[in-house]
């Protein structure tokens, strides 16, 4: 890839990264902030349940910082540990009705929001826009 692209790309993912944490943090986009709504649709698209380790290795975040933010979401009634029966320190997240109901509506604002952002594109560009989204953040686990 040549140079113009590399620093376009660059320049681009820093000034989006910053509008989305601004979006976030100053017009409240539903209740989650981004760490737990991806904490729940990851424990969600698991059919329900997952391994602090096993997020923790698809987030590449550290365990204790996994357990902080379970913690906070058990605090609020939206996910429950589940004890391991072989390991009796290990547990899974499991996501309740109020967690996943949660989910589902910052999932609709979230959603929401993007269709407004992506009004004026054509079908073939949002698809185009997706699939390229997806294949960028799936190199992170290729690398990581």
């Amino acid at each position: 890839m040549d140079k113009h692209s590399i620093e376009t790309i660059e320049l681009e993912m820093a000034v989006l990264f910053r509008r989305l944490t601004s979006i976030t943090t100053f017009k409240k986009i539903g209740n989650l902030d981004r760490a737990a709504y991806l904490l729940l649709h990851h424990i969600a698209s698991r059919e329900g349940t997952a391994g602090i380790k096993a997020i923790s290795d698809e987030f590449q975040l550290d365990i204790s910082t996994v357990s902080r933010q379970a913690a906070s979401l058990e605090s609020k009634g939206y996910i429950t540990r589940i004890p391991d029966p072989v390991d009796g320190r290990a547990y899974s997240l499991q996501i309740t009705e109020t967690g996943q109901a949660s989910l589902e509506e910052n999932r609709q604002v979230r959603q929401e929001m993007i269709e407004q952002l992506l009004k004026g594109w054509s079908e073939e560009e949002g698809h185009s826009f997706g699939e390229l989204l997806q294949k960028f953040n799936a190199t992170f686990l290729e690398e990581g």
